[in-house]
């Protein structure tokens, strides 16, 4: 069925990301994946196209464009280029809202110009070794010293570590405060104190840095508290729903595109002298996860509209989440199994696409917590 949820606008955006995409990243991206680490160069070219910063105003050097539908559509692209490593999906839709909307005036003009045109890239240090989901196991904590923090902890999985000029730190700011005792403060490269461990090994997205970070004694000047003190819980809730809903649009948009891949596959591998695609079995693989696709997307697109409204909550983006990516988990797997040999070379997009996508159901929230969330609000 035709998606309604698009303008000619957003179309003529997709030909924007698709271009860039062609020029400044495919022809590199191996190389990223070998290095783990994207170009700084390919973050610069993005900002000089437009693409960060597109809900950023204009007077600070953004898109000025609220819509989140942009940001749809940039997340389809990349995900159907099997591009993940160039993070500007984390850049823009989960770390700009916390500047553009906890920044004070003198922060906007001191960050936003950077955030837009790619020479400053950020990141945000929530996870610890020993804490995840779980914003009151939160150690790393924050001294007030009257003019700065005194900052002290380790945070990992920390995505953007090894690039980032800024890096926004959950940090524990009154210790007998719970997940209610925590604040959001602003680390800037070179601060001393501040050190980044190893790029991390994973078993997908390859070329995005993935680190450990660790702040010893790092003086943060006062300034650099970004939003209200002991504020951070509730700035983190505000903001969970878009990054879940992210998350969810690069789902399906994987699931679609490894079935269309697929189907296209089927059709002219042979076995036993006839097209896969004759085979029944393989016919009802295809029509499950063609219905499954459609039923998803649709769903999908609904939330995209209620949060362009302003009206997607907490359970309903949960939902999005853990079903979109579940689902991509699900086709990827069942589509290289079609794949055969093929689908298990690392060079082949199914593999690739296997590997990329799994980590989807674990970070933004694994799918264990969504059900939570979901569960609680039924439930009590």
């Amino acid at each position: 069925m035709k998606r309604r949820i698009l303008t000619d606008d957003h179309e003529a955006f997709r030909a924007t990301v698709r271009a860039f995409l062609a020029k400044e990243v495919l022809p590199h991206y191996d190389r990223w994946e070998r290095d783990g680490i994207a170009s700084r160069d390919a973050w610069r070219a993005a900002g000089r196209q437009g693409l960060l910063g597109l809900a950023v105003p204009e007077e600070y050097g953004g898109g000025g464009t609220p819509d989140f539908r942009y940001s749809v559509v940039l997340a389809e692209e990349f995900t159907r280029a099997g591009a993940p490593g160039l993070a500007v999906g984390l850049h823009n839709d989960v770390i700009g809202p916390y500047l553009t909307g906890l920044a004070t005036e003198e922060q906007k003009r001191r960050w936003l110009p950077g955030f837009c045109d790619g020479t400053l890239i950020t990141a945000i240090a929530m996870t610890e070794p020993g804490a995840g989901s779980d914003l009151q196991g939160i150690r790393t904590r924050a001294e007030d010293r009257g003019d700065h923090w005194l900052l002290n902890g380790s945070k990992t999985f920390i995505s953007n570590g090894i690039l980032a000029d800024l890096v926004v730190v959950v940090a524990r700011t009154t210790p007998e405060g719970g997940a209610h005792g925590l604040s959001l403060l602003v680390v800037e490269r070179g601060a001393d104190g501040f050190e980044r461990g190893r790029n991390l090994d994973k078993i997908g997205q390859r070329a995005q840095d993935t680190a450990e970070l660790s702040f010893t004694d790092v003086r943060v000047p006062k300034e650099n508290l970004l939003g209200e003190r002991d504020g951070a819980f509730v700035h983190l809730m505000n903001n969970l729903a878009q990054e879940r809903l992210g998350i969810a649009v690069a789902g399906i948009a994987a699931a679609e595109h490894l079935l269309e891949i697929t189907t296209a596959y089927v059709k002219e591998r042979e076995a036993f002298g006839r097209p896969l695609a004759r085979l029944q079995h393989v016919r009802f693989e295809i029509a499950e996860m063609a219905t499954e696709c459609a039923v998803t997307r649709a769903f999908l697109d609904r939330c995209v509209e209620e949060h362009v409204d302003g009206g997607l909550d907490a359970v309903h983006a949960s939902m999005a989440k853990w079903w979109a990516t579940e689902l991509q988990k699900r086709v990827a797997d069942r589509c290289l199994q079609l794949h055969g040999g093929y689908g298990y070379m690392s060079e082949h997009p199914v593999a690739r696409a296997f590997t990329d996508g799994r980590v989807q159901t674990i970070y933004g929230g694994t799918t264990e917590i969504m059900k939570e969330i979901i569960g609680r609000s039924l439930l009590g």
